[in-house]
């Protein structure tokens, strides 16, 4: 007897979130690879596309895994099966004249939140962001925050359905081309807060 064409399913999906280890970052470099060039296409320069380094991005992500900036940094990445498909890095946001501390409080800062297209609508971006707020919560953190093209809508609905907010923040980067504005999104880890 032949087996069926296709897997059968269990009653359970193999889906999960995990710390990243060393041997993710190419997976992780490739995640970035493709949302970038596939779903940022209309929100990032060309230029910066056009000549992105997979491999140097994958070093980098190597090192925020083997070595981060401090204690309270980390990377998770969102598994379906044994396959990366998704990432996300956070940390203490950066704090400067122009942008001061939270007066709500500690805050936990994602840098980044990709999930490759063609494993988007399954649930891991949710997982991977449920997973950071509950680090964060464990660090004392009582609100998240993450910066945002302001021209990012997919990322911008995604946020708000997962109850955050815009923040009056927002900042332009210089990209060697056009320059990218971003503004920046939070929620609060209390029970009662946004």
């Amino acid at each position: 007897m032949e087996p069926p064409a296709f897997p059968r399913l269990t009653g359970t999906a193999s889906v999960s979130v995990r710390p990243a280890r060393p041997a993710d970052a190419g997976d992780m470099a490739r995640v970035q690879t493709v949302t970038w060039r596939t779903a940022y296409r209309s929100v990032l320069p060309v230029a910066v596309l056009d000549e992105w380094d997979e491999a140097a991005a994958a070093e980098v992500w190597r090192s925020a895994v083997v070595d981060p900036p401090t204690p309270a940094h980390g990377v998770l990445v969102a598994l379906d099966g044994d396959t990366v498909v998704g990432f996300a890095a956070y940390g203490p946001p950066e704090v400067s004249p122009d942008h001061p501390a939270s007066p709500e409080g500690p805050t936990t800062e994602l840098a980044a939140l990709l999930v490759e297209p063609r494993w988007g609508r399954r649930g891991h971006g949710s997982r991977l962001l449920a997973a950071v707020a509950d680090l964060a919560a464990e660090t004392g953190a009582v609100r998240l925050s993450m910066w945002v093209p302001e021209a990012d809508t997919v990322t911008v609905q995604f946020l708000e359905s997962a109850g955050w907010a815009r923040d009056r923040w927002a900042r332009t980067l210089d990209t060697g081309g056009a320059p990218l504005r971003e503004v920046q999104w939070h929620a609060g880890l209390g029970e009662d807060e946004p």
